[in-house]
């Protein structure tokens, strides 16, 4: 094979460039089970033939649900797409109406879904769903057809030549996919992407990603968002071995189990594992608790390359054997780790860097295949902070208004049945208006300061990032979860959900071992009087029209079942504001109007 220039020549690429046994491996029943190279293009033959028996035509549009990222998910994605079809992957998590939504918007005929309780899920929608025919699952469910079926139909392979000679006619600019945004408002939007738009940026992301043929990487964010999907395109067509975890909650265990090189995070993920060590800090008592905060505290003053002078490099040193080599061996031993989908804390990029895990911290959107920039250790090319320079090949600049924009082979073919969003996304010249807005510094790195539809005016005419202030909101351990408000008000306020689990050892550290409900620990005066002084602490770090004057605590654990977050874990503002219009309305004397 000459080039790789549709995403399903990458399997074949890496038979015939990186032949491994490895190349896809899934846990079932506590065992790890491997699919090598040979293997993996075989099962996507056969998986072809077998849709095609089914009456799968090109342009088709193919649903794939699950819960969990597995081998089959992979097999299925490629040959779907070799044989002109689409696969409309979705999250598992999405309310009943958006799925209706999106099943019929796309006119889906067939959906794949992992296991039981995503099929009664989808059963539900099917009175309303006229295209879809029917729904197979990767797990053998009993009375339907299942991933053994298909496998069993594909078998007979009268009609290979059928399946080259669609592969033949299919074009890199012909559209791959469709992703449907989860966006925090509206209807989702069918983000249409071809085979050139990601494997450009799988190619001008080459350079950046801190991984080589033979090593080891763990999947375990959602493979239907195009981060983590692109990546997985990214370590196949590297001859790297891709592990899939069981599960979100399981992901510790198989990290250490699997020792990768690298994983893909959130920033939701980093804090959780930053919170689990400080926690273990905490419990440590004498010398070994002293040496445990100097080393937290030098690992917070860590910069790359040095840059920090030999004795901070020897004091480094020390910490690394006597502290950070332990969470380094908890972690594998040997991880990496990219971070994307919202602003990461610099601190915690530091004091992990500092630990030898180093996080490299990138930016990107669906309609960008994603990645815009990313930072990197090789070639002088990471600055903490800052979400990298721009990839190879692309185009950035900021808009008058501060607005990042982005052009290059990456940029989407547009949204699904929808030409007024994509004229209004994409201008004349081809940039994509990411709705983001940022700057570039002096050296040419990105940084993201708000999104531009979030950013609001205070009734003194004051601009708000919301976004950012945030962001030092949640630097406190006191609090996990921070929506600020106030458009068109006099002063922000901010509904905060607390760190439930720190407040309570933070309590029981002073003395105090009732088991308090969520509910009383919101209106315990301690408590409140305590994330009092944190906000305090960081207003002192604002502007005086930033500054949160009012907020309020809620009960609730935000999360994406409950309606708070999207799947990426972004805040839905406008449900938040709607949960809390009470709260909102204390704030700003307006009980009379609720």
């Amino acid at each position: 094979m000459k080039e790789v220039t549709r995403l399903f020549d990458i399997p074949y690429y890496q038979l015939e460039k990186y032949p491994i046994e490895n190349a896809l491996v899934t846990k079932y029943n506590d065992k790890w089970s491997a699919i090598s190279s040979k293997d993996y293009v075989e099962k996507i033959n056969q998986v072809s033939r077998a849709l095609l028996y089914l009456g799968v035509k090109p342009k088709d549009k193919i649903a794939v649900v699950s819960s969990n990222n597995r081998t089959e998910w992979h097999i299925l994605d490629i040959a779907i797409m070799q044989i002109g079809a689409h696969n409309i992957p979705i999250y598992p998590t999405i309310p009943k109406e958006d799925y209706i939504y999106i099943f019929n918007h796309a006119e889906v005929k067939y959906c794949f879904v992992s296991d039981k309780d995503l099929l009664e899920k989808i059963r539900n929608i099917v009175p309303e769903v006229p295209s879809l025919k029917e729904i197979f699952t990767f797990d053998n469910i009993e009375n339907v057809r299942g991933w053994s079926k298909i496998l069993s139909i594909g078998e007979n392979t009268e009609n290979q030549n059928e399946v080259e000679a669609i592969k033949a006619q299919i074009q890199p600019t012909d559209m791959a996919t469709i992703i449907y945004t989860s966006g925090t408002t509206g209807k989702p939007k069918g983000v249409m992407l071809s085979h050139d738009n990601i494997i450009s940026n799988i190619k001008n992301c080459h350079a950046r990603v801190p991984v080589k043929a033979g090593d080891v990487c763990l999947s375990f964010l959602p493979v239907c968002h195009i981060f983590e999907r692109m990546l997985t395109y990214l370590y196949q067509y590297n001859g790297i071995r891709l592990y899939f975890a069981e599960s979100f909650d399981k992901v510790a265990l198989n990290i250490s189990e699997v020792k990768p090189h690298l994983i893909t995070v959130v920033p939701r993920v980093v804090e959780k594992v930053y919170d689990n060590i400080y926690n273990k800090g905490v419990a440590l008592s004498g010398i070994a608790k002293s040496l445990f905060f100097w080393a937290l505290k030098l690992g917070y003053q860590y910069k790359p390359y040095g840059k920090n002078g030999w004795w901070y490099g020897l004091k480094l040193k020390i910490a690394r054997k006597l502290i950070f080599s332990k969470w380094k061996k908890a972690l594998g031993g040997n991880l990496q780790m990219i971070c994307g989908s919202a602003a990461l804390q610099p601190r915690l990029v530091r004091v992990f860097s500092a630990a030898g895990i180093p996080i490299w911290e990138g930016y990107g959107l669906t309609e960008t295949s994603p990645v815009i920039s990313v930072n990197c250790k090789k070639g002088n090319l990471w600055k903490i902070g800052t979400i990298g320079k721009p990839i190879d090949n692309i185009e950035v600049k900021i808009a008058e208004d501060g607005e990042i924009l982005c052009k290059g082979s990456n940029v989407m073919l547009g949204y699904f049945k929808n030409e007024e969003q994509t004229h209004n996304a994409i201008d004349k010249e081809g940039f994509f208006h990411t709705g983001d807005i940022g700057f570039l510094d002096e050296d040419g790195y990105l940084t993201i300061t708000d999104r531009k539809k979030e950013m609001f005016k205070t009734s003194g005419g004051k601009y708000i990032a919301p976004q950012y202030i945030e962001n030092k909101l949640k630097q406190s351990r006191f609090i996990e979860q921070a929506m600020v408000v106030g458009e068109g008000e006099k002063m922000p306020g901010a509904f905060l959900q607390p760190d439930f689990s720190f407040i309570r050892e933070w309590l029981k550290r002073h003395g105090n071992t009732q088991n308090f409900s969520n509910a009383e620990l919101v209106k315990d005066k301690r408590v409140r009087e305590r994330i009092a002084q944190e906000i305090e602490h960081i207003n002192k770090k604002l502007g005086k029209w930033e500054q949160v004057k009012v907020f309020d605590l809620t009960p609730d654990e935000w999360s994406i079942d409950a309606g708070h977050l999207t799947p990426t874990l972004k805040l839905k503002r406008r449900i938040i504001l709607e949960k809390y219009k009470d709260i909102y309305n204390t704030f700003y004397n307006k009980e009379s109007q609720s």
